[in-house]
């Protein structure tokens, strides 16, 4: 494992999924699973504009969102469920609220593969991400990178650290963001329910809006897009949901 990674895990506030021992093969561990094509988003209308036929890996992904992206996080679901079957973890960086581990379970994702990291300030945030993309122990990297200006020189140093890996890294901002240049690959917005708004897209369609059909919902399974947030407050905080803002 990275080092710098495991500095991160080992800290008393990053929270493991529970899965046996820490250094035995029970855990969430790299494997020979490598794909260098696109991911399923598990949107047929969605993966037919995107570039590669579906999430790029191996570049950072920026989904901006006037909420705190958590509603959003129903556009990634179907590919945390794929993502799950490798046995690496999926890592949640700074996120606003805490994820509902019943629902994600109910949603075919490995809770014991998820990892919680709460940076304690704006540097620890950019370093706890760069260290997770670069570790090849991630399958996933969601990063919460909140209201902060950023140069582009420090998302630049991210996106080269998710160049170097095979995850699918997702940078979550403000749509005001929206304004300014960004290194990422792939520049989504979320401005109306179930659209998707392609900003920018290296190499294919960008500037166009595209409907998730909710026909393409897993069925009898609860739904992101449907279910309310609360915000984190004393011992609540194991209760929140994700949802769509």
């Amino acid at each position: 494992m990275n080092p710098m990674l495991e500095q991160v895990i080992q800290r008393q506030d990053t929270w493991r999924g529970h899965r046996g021992q820490f250094n035995g093969t029970l855990l969430s561990a790299n494997n020979d699973r490598h794909d260098g094509e696109g991911l399923s988003s598990g949107y047929s209308t969605l993966d037919a504009e995107l570039q590669q036929g579906g999430w790029p890996l191996g570049s950072t992904i920026e989904l901006l969102s006037d909420g705190s992206g958590l509603g959003s996080m129903g556009l990634f679901l179907p590919a945390m469920e794929t993502l799950s079957e490798q046995g690496r973890w999926q890592v949640f960086i700074a996120p606003p609220y805490t994820p509902y581990a019943p629902l994600l379970a109910a949603r075919g994702i490995d809770t014991g593969q998820v990892l919680l990291v709460h940076p304690r300030n704006r540097e620890d945030l950019l370093w706890a991400t760069e260290q997770a993309l670069r570790s090849s122990t991630c399958s996933a990297v969601f990063s919460w990178l909140g209201t902060h200006d950023y140069r582009y020189g420090e998302l630049r140093k991210l996106q080269l650290a998710a160049a170097g890996g095979d995850s699918l890294a997702v940078l979550f901002r403000p749509h005001q963001a929206a304004r300014n240049h960004a290194p990422a690959g792939l520049r989504l917005q979320m401005r109306e329910y179930r659209r998707v708004h392609i900003l920018k897209q290296r190499g294919g369609n960008q500037g166009i809006d595209v409907d998730l059909p909710p026909s393409e919902d897993v069925p009898h399974q609860p739904q992101l897009w449907e279910l309310p947030a609360w915000p984190v407050s004393g011992q609540a905080k194991d209760k929140v949901c994700l949802s769509y803002q």
